[in-house]
């Protein structure tokens, strides 16, 4: 939902980063990954209830997912770039809540539902890029991407909230991912509705 406002104001500061990157010799790959180990690292601390040094690793995996579109931007951006990006952010998105499930049994059931919706918000919005692609629809309103980014309710930065949210507060989780699962869902909804509009023949 905010994705698309704070997106200039997010690529402004990030550009020079990037471009000091780029001189050092460092790749937009490289930063991806780096910020998928970041992610990694935070589900682990999650999974042993190590839930202030899993805050710090997802505030540094989500400053790699912004500097890597900046390095791309300052150098060269590729199709496998773009695909990496995002398949390490859907694996992040399901892996904390997963490692929520792992540290405490009972959350297991809010954490299975929240990581239902997001497939439901994953596939929607992925399945809409690939139709777009085919149909030749383009849009810039979240920057310049490697495929169409189609928003709704719950985007990134929602989703970023509300794992920093349920790090802050553990003992919520289940209140907290339920709600959001309940969100994802209008989004998948919204999105459905809106490749029906786009491209129901």
């Amino acid at each position: 939902m905010f994705d698309a406002q704070i997106r200039p104001m997010i690529d402004q500061l990030l550009n020079p980063v990037g471009r000091a990157l780029v001189r050092l010799g460092v790749t937009a790959n490289q930063v991806t990954l780096a910020g998928a180990g970041f992610g990694l690292l935070a589900a682990g601390c999650v999974a042993f209830e190590m839930f202030q040094t899993a805050l710090w690793l997802v505030l540094l995996n989500r400053i790699a997912d912004g500097v890597d579109g900046a390095v791309a931007r300052a150098s060269r951006s590729s199709d496998f770039g773009g695909y990496l990006d995002i398949v390490s952010d859907f694996i992040f998105y399901s892996a904390i809540p997963f490692a929520f499930a792992l540290a405490r049994p009972e959350n297991a059931l809010a954490a299975a539902f929240l990581i239902f919706s997001f497939i439901g918000t994953a596939s929607s919005f992925l399945g809409f890029a690939i139709l777009a692609e085919k149909h030749q629809v383009t849009t810039e309103i979240r920057g310049k991407k490697t495929f169409y980014y189609l928003g709704g309710l719950t985007e990134g930065a929602e989703t970023v909230l509300l794992l920093l949210a349920m790090l802050i507060w553990p003992d919520y989780f289940s209140i907290m991912a339920l709600l959001f699962g309940l969100l994802c869902w209008v989004t998948t909804g919204t999105r459905i509705y809106a490749a029906y509009r786009q491209f129901n023949d």
